[in-house]
């Protein structure tokens, strides 16, 4: 247990960012999901610059790696980029 108060907070603070960071990324998984089912272009091409946001936020939130965010930004506009 931690000793010190500055050491409390940090583990309060800590505790709050980690369940913030678990919503955030389950919310892009879920809409990457979507992005990768999609079937029509029309919709895939709407959803691609949202999911390329929320890719790009959580990488900058080091939630996940920078090149990580980048090669799935990749990949996914290659998959838009295939649907007629």
């Amino acid at each position: 247990m931690a000793n010190h108060k500055s050491a409390i907070k940090r583990i309060r603070s800590n505790d709050a960012k980690r369940i913030e960071n678990r919503y955030y990324a389950k919310t892009t998984r879920t809409a990457v999901k979507a992005l990768r089912t999609a079937t029509s272009k029309k919709d895939a091409e709407a959803l691609l610059p949202k999911v390329s946001s929320m890719l790009d936020k959580l990488a900058k939130k080091s939630v996940i790696h920078k090149n990580k965010a980048g090669n799935m930004k990749s990949k996914l506009a290659k998959k838009v980029a295939t649907l007629k």
